[in-house]
């Protein structure tokens, strides 16, 4: 059974690496289990598409501006999608936002924008943002060649910030791993072994459940 905190800000090694995936997933179990779970993108670069999975995984019971209150149409980083739209980004109405589903809904889970220290604004990064929400932080790794590296980086850079960093999950995000593809086979264990929070979990690819790597 997987030992997440009840309220978390979700962050990746990179983009692309399953986020939403298993926001929405998390808060879709949790609503089934009677628990009023809600999940929050603050920023969508590009399209509005990862904001309204988690707006529809909530059963659509937060406003879609209240999950997503910051959406730049360039798929960019914030920082740089708001100089291409000429967008000033607002952090106020992130945390107005924030607060409004915190005092109305019994779990939140916050889903950051790229990877850890993407530049939200010139002096104002994702890691920022969580430790702003003194949230602790649970990071999503791409089970492949190169997790190690990304994944003790992150978890270095979170801690490094002073935020609670709860443990890691790793997703099969691109394939099932082969029989030939030694670094998805012994990621699991090799981070184990290495990091000094917890593998809390293993998404495996086309899975529609979360297998945890061991029971705490």
């Amino acid at each position: 059974m997987l030992r997440l905190p009840h309220s978390f800000f979700l962050t990746g090694t990179d983009t692309g690496v399953g986020k939403t995936y298993l926001t929405a997933q998390i808060v879709r179990s949790r609503r089934a289990d009677g628990i009023d779970c809600v999940g929050m993108k603050p920023i969508c670069c590009g399209d509005r598409h990862d904001a309204e999975i988690l707006h529809a995984a909530a059963d659509q019971i937060p406003s879609l501006n209240v999950v997503n209150p910051i959406w730049l149409r360039t798929p960019a980083a914030p920082y740089v999608a708001s100089m291409v739209d000429s967008q000033p980004i607002d952090l106020s109405l992130l945390y107005k936002a924030y607060q409004r589903l915190r005092d109305s809904h019994e779990q939140v889970i916050v889903e950051g924008v790229g990877g850890w220290r993407v530049p939200i604004t010139r002096d104002f990064a994702v890691n920022d943002l969580a430790a702003e929400l003194k949230l602790p932080v649970v990071v999503v790794v791409s089970n492949r060649l190169g997790a190690l590296n990304h994944c003790l980086l992150t978890v270095e850079s979170i801690r490094a910030s002073n935020v609670n960093c709860a443990g890691v999950i790793l997703n099969d995000a691109e394939c099932a791993p082969g029989e030939g593809d030694v670094a998805a086979r012994t990621n699991s264990a090799v981070l184990e072994e290495l990091l000094q929070v917890p593998i809390l979990a293993k998404i495996q690819h086309g899975g529609e459940e979360l297998h945890a790597v061991r029971s705490r």
